[in-house]
Order: structure tokens, then sequence, then C-alpha cells
């Protein structure tokens, strides 16, 4: 059995979460709050506690061969629960009396955040914002609305790699203007062509690529962008209450990703620069990166997962701003409708056209 870590109220021994409302750890029992400074000497002593205990294998039935590969055991301190997550689970909770668990296993030595971003919206507003994802979506099914069909809604805080480098580019690029006149007789079109070179230097800082493979790199990157200046030294007592995982992607496997990213906006930035023009054309580009840095970080995301005929559904939010994203299933009978609709107002409108045409 591995150890974990809880926390438990000193008032009234009951298990404590962080509270996103008040940014602070509290007893829902007793209401009970505790500023997060308060807890860093009972964080390092719980750390401390846990190195020394240890676990007697759990009775009960045994596992076949091959059946607990990729699997994690743990007991909960309160109920004497079994706790069965994967390999990669940081933060979870106990399904027998919910008390909030941590892995520290998974939050030591190599595998301890650099940083993280406590959540600042609870799963209330995770709720609210996809009832309004839904509202006003015409083709959406209308049972796909109801509430009931919510079938999951997590606070993660997932692993993230943020890469800062420095960028020295040079572009070259094909533009136009155009110049118009008439006379008469003719109607007149000039265009001058330019070569249009930019050079300079930039700095990016916190980019991030997941470092979770459960995740999928265009979804958490459509939550973007998250606010790093609100990043705080890592401290267990933030992941109370809420699922984390740790990474299982490599900082070295996610580098071309986002290296990628940084050059796509570096492209960006430059082009921005080049205006005044009817047409501007790449033509070529120096893209050179250095002064490469990484940090570890934990960022919030609240994962609702929806299931509708057979096909699972998933949304995201971005716990510290509130961005939502998601994709929605269509209701082919509404579809057909509403395209019928739109193509008999074209007929009519064309039909109306054509007769006032008629009578001029």
């Amino acid at each position: 059995m591995e150890a974990v870590l809880e926390y438990k109220c000193p008032a009234c021994g009951g298990g404590m979460s962080f509270d996103s409302s008040l940014q602070k750890v509290k007893c829902p029992y007793c209401d009970t709050e505790y500023e997060m400074e308060t807890l860093k000497e009972l964080d390092e002593a719980l750390q401390e506690d846990q190195e020394e205990l240890s676990w007697e294998p759990a009775s009960g039935t045994q596992w076949k061969e091959g059946e607990e590969e990729g699997l994690r055991r743990y007991i909960c301190q309160s109920c004497g629960g079994e706790i069965i997550t994967d390999a990669t689970t940081a933060a979870s909770a106990c399904p027998y009396c919910d008390n909030p668990v941590i892995m520290a296993e998974h939050l030591s030595g190599s595998l301890r955040p650099d940083c993280l971003i406590p959540f600042k919206l609870d799963k209330k507003a995770a709720e609210a914002a996809l009832k309004k994802h839904l509202a006003g979506k015409l083709l959406l099914p209308k049972v796909f609305k109801d509430e009931n069909h919510i079938r999951e809604i997590k606070g993660i805080y997932v692993p993230f790699w943020l890469y800062d480098a420095q960028v020295d580019a040079d572009f070259h690029y094909r533009a136009t203007r155009l110049r118009h006149w008439s006379d008469s007789n003719y109607a007149y079109t000039e265009t001058t062509h330019f070569s249009v070179r930019r050079g300079g230097e930039l700095r990016f800082s916190g980019v991030p690529v997941d470092g979770s493979a459960k995740m999928e790199d265009a979804l958490m990157e459509s939550i973007e962008p998250y606010d790093l200046s609100e990043a705080v030294d890592f401290q267990t007592a933030y992941l109370a209450g809420y699922f984390a995982d740790r990474y299982d992607v490599a900082a070295e496997q996610s580098q071309e990703r986002a290296n990628e990213r940084i050059r796509q906006s570096t492209r960006d930035a430059f082009l921005q620069t080049v205006h005044g023009y009817a047409s501007v054309m790449p033509q070529g580009s120096n893209i050179r990166l250095s002064s490469g840095k990484i940090r570890y970080a934990l960022l919030p995301v609240w994962v609702l997962n929806t299931q509708y005929r057979g096909e699972n559904y998933i949304f995201a939010m971005n716990g510290q701003t509130g961005r939502f994203v998601g994709n929605l299933p269509v209701d082919k009978a509404a579809y057909w409708k509403w395209w019928a609709l739109a193509a008999a107002a074209v007929s009519a409108l064309s039909f109306g056209i054509g007769w006032l045409a008629g009578l001029l």
C-alpha cells in the first residue's frame, strides 16, 4: 500500500478542502478557515509523517494476474476504505467517505511541481458556464440540455510544462499596393510590388504544453490563456478537495510542440507589423530559439463529461478565467428543417427580385 496525505481540521478532525472563493483551506464541518501560509509547516510535517508509515496489504479479493498493472492502491486514513487509482493520479477522494486524499509519491522529487495556479472558480460556476454554452443553440437536441445528462464534473489540476525562450527572427515578404482610376473610356488598376523585410527579437515566457496523455492538447490550448502572474509556489494543501494528475508526458516529448507554438506566435507577431499593403505573402523566414528554460506547473481545469446516444462529449473550463469550450451534437431533424426554411426564403427572395426586375 502507498501513503496518502490527508488534511485534518485541528478543531474537529474533519477532512479539509481548498475553497476557491476564499483562497483558503476550509473545514466543511465546523467552517474553520486556514490561511495557506499557516499550512506550510503542517504540509511539511504531513510529508515527514508519511515517510515513517508502513502499510499492510488490504484483505479481500486478490487481483488476477495482469489486472493490477497501471493501478495504485491506497488506504483512506479516515474510514479505512481502499482507494484504487491509475498510475498518474496525484490527488483524489475516497470513494467511501469522500475525504480528500493526496498521493505524496507523485508530488516529490522530480515530480514536485515548481508552481500552480489555484482554482478561482468553483463547481457551480462550471455548471452555470455549461448552461450558458447550451443556451441559444437552435440545432441542439432538446434532451441534451437536461442537467441529468451531466455524468461527471471534476476540478482537475492538469500537469503542464511552461517553456521560456528567446527568439531572434528574420522575415521576407512580397507585398503589393493597388491604385485605381478611370477615364471616360477605361478603368485602370496599377499594381506596385514591394520586397519587405523584418527582423528582431522576442521573449516568450510560460508557453504552456499539457503534460498529460489523458488530455487532448487542442482542448487544453483552447481554454488558454492563463494569467501566470497569479501562480504561487507549489503547496499540497491547494490540491485538497480536487483531483490532480502528475505528468506522464516528459518535458522532452513536449518540447517540439512548444517550439512550434513559439514559432507560429513569432510568425503572427512579425506579420502584424507589415501593414498598408493590398496583399502580403511570406517568402522566407529564419527563426532561431535560444535560452530555453522549463518549469513544471499544475493548472486548474474543470472537466464536464456528458453522454448522448452512446457518444461521450467532453467540455473544459479554465478554472482561473472561466473560458469554456466543448463540442455539441446536432439535431439532424432540426438541421434539415432550418435548411429547408432557409432555401425557401432564398427562393422567395430570388422570385421577388426577378418580379421587380420585370416591372422596371
